[in-house]
């Protein structure tokens, strides 16, 4: 991590090939700076996403988000588009593969070779369990037919990972898993379609394949026949999180930027830092940043330490954290200004990050679908909270049983042991209210209104779930970590607002927000950056 931190160099260093001005330069031609992938491949970032058995570096989810937070910081489209899809593509055949299949695509990415991950169809979105890409039985294998759209490095792709219908009953066993090495398929059959066009993550490469009666052996099969939505979904709980713990880099990105600006800039004979609404603001934003990366530590250790459950804390994560990015980046614009909208000049590389930010909160999973994951597991996870969540889910640093991907699982038992934290350790009265509040909607929510056809009132419930864990993640990281001061405060205030919207204005916290801003100065000024493992960075306040 601090070996990408220095090779990067400091982004605001105009001669700096890996600087945002590079980077914007790059962006303008919907590509990623020059010789940036190489300090990738140095680094060897594919380590990253090969579990430690089969000789690469995956052990702990929540240090493989430390791990792409630097490179995120710099350049979403570089992050992204390097690699992250290798990872979500291994995930299936780490979970579902033969041993020979394991070690074939960890071979490939250990070598430097790129996977893509084929979910999606345009016509169908998230809808998985609609996909019409086919993959029929024949005597000597599988036949494949169809299309798969929007996908990740398709052009450059050596390998592939589709979800394809094998069925037709109607039921959860109507579509399976294959890997595919693509540099070995027919060109007669099979083609890469042209790449799209995108108003955020430009450098990044999202095009296709098409399939036209295009033969693969049955060893390209992940798991048994009917088995793809399963896997896909088990595999999902880990890329979830991970995908939502990439944005941190980006608010990182973002908050020292406006912080820099408003350090510099003077208005009615001060900084913008010094007027009351900015440094509020500010404050605000360091907050919800902190927050969000206390849900996705929390999230990505369940996934260690209470794997049952991680179908719903994945879920929750995924659909809070862009969230709470986003508005932070929105509210962050307003202090910029006009700069905000510029393409060149120092501040430009805020609006990348925030046209970045989004399509990231969408990736292979938006927030409906995350929804429709959470709806149906409400009644089962209040129906009593049980014992507290052990203290390695939120202790920073403590050791992890080992991640075994056969020990998720779709459906969480009863009773959230995260949730348990709130009532155990006390909290701010209203997220104690909110609590109360949900467990008993939960309880009157009809059977019929948990599936697709779910009421805006029953998918509310969602919403309110994810802040209460993001509120418990709070309680629970500050209690058995050193954090800055100020922060859990704020933090469960902002929450509590979240949960029981009010017309009147909010209340304020001019304490915390002083402490906070305090401490955000502070990190800018001794290279380190803001999330809550202070890692440090190469960038420079203004002189």
């Amino acid at each position: 991590m601090t070996r990408l931190e220095e090779r990067f160099g400091d982004p605001y260093d105009a001669d700096n090939p890996f600087g945002h001005r590079a980077i914007l330069d790059a962006d303008e031609r919907s590509a990623v700076a020059e010789g940036a992938e190489a300090v990738l491949d140095e680094f060897g970032l594919n380590a990253e996403f090969v579990p430690e058995a089969l000789g690469g570096r995956l052990v702990e989810v929540d240090e493989l988000v430390r791990r792409l937070r630097p490179v995120f910081r710099r350049d979403a489209s570089l992050g992204l588009g390097y690699g992250v899809t290798s990872l979500m593509a291994g995930l299936n055949v780490w979970l579902g593969g033969s041993d020979v299949q394991r070690k074939w695509l960890a071979d490939l990415l250990l070598g430097g070779g790129k996977a893509s991950v084929g979910y999606h169809e345009l016509d169908r979105g998230n809808d998985l369990t609609n996909n019409e890409f086919a993959a029929t039985r024949t005597e000597d294998g599988l036949v494949l037919d169809g299309r798969k759209e929007v996908i990740n490095n398709a052009a450059r792709a050596d390998a592939a990972v589709l979800f394809a219908r094998t069925g037709g009953k109607g039921g959860g066993r109507d579509h399976s898993l294959l890997l595919v090495d693509l540099r070995q398929l027919d060109g007669e059959t099979f083609r890469r379609l042209p790449r799209y066009r995108t108003l955020g993550l430009r450098g990044v490469g999202l095009s296709g394949f098409e399939f036209t009666g295009c033969a693969v052996p049955d060893s390209a099969l992940v798991g048994d026949l009917g088995q793809g939505g399963d896997i896909a979904l088990r595999s999902f709980q880990v890329s979830r999180c991970v995908m939502a713990g990439t944005g941190l880099g980006i608010l990182d990105a973002g908050l020292f930027g406006v912080l820099r600006f408003a350090l510099e800039r003077r208005l009615y004979g001060q900084t913008v830092a010094e007027l009351p609404h900015a440094r509020a603001t500010l404050a605000g934003a360091y907050a919800d940043l902190l927050t969000a990366d206390a849900l996705v530590t929390t999230a990505t250790r369940a996934l260690h330490v209470l794997p049952a459950t991680a179908s719903a804390y994945a879920a929750a994560t995924k659909l809070l954290v862009p969230t709470l990015l986003e508005e932070a980046m929105n509210a962050l614009s307003v202090v910029l200004g006009a700069r905000f909208y510029l393409r060149e000049g120092d501040y430009a590389g805020f609006g990348k990050h925030m046209r970045d930010l989004p399509p990231l909160g969408i990736g292979h999973a938006g927030g409906i679908s995350c929804q429709l994951i959470l709806l149906p597991q409400l009644s089962r996870l209040l129906r009593a909270l049980g014992d507290p969540a052990p203290a390695a889910v939120f202790t920073a640093g403590a050791a992890l049983p080992e991640l075994d991907l056969t020990r998720l699982r779709l459906f969480a038992p009863s009773g959230d042991s995260l949730l348990a934290e709130l009532a155990a350790h006390g909290t701010h009265p209203g997220i104690a209210a909110a609590l109360a509040k949900l467990t008993a909607d939960v309880a009157a929510l009809p059977a019929r209104d948990t599936g697709v056809a779910a009421s805006p009132a029953a998918l509310d419930l969602t919403d309110r779930y994810a802040a209460l864990l993001a509120a418990a993640s709070v309680t629970g990281y500050a209690r058995h970590n050193a954090v800055p001061d100020g922060w859990a405060e704020l933090a469960l205030s902002r929450l509590a607002e979240r949960l029981t919207p009010s017309a009147a204005l909010p209340a304020t916290h001019p304490a915390a927000e002083g402490a906070l801003f305090a401490d955000l100065l502070d990190r800018a000024t001794t290279g380190s950056g803001f999330c809550l493992d202070r890692d440090p960075v190469h960038r420079m306040l203004a002189q």
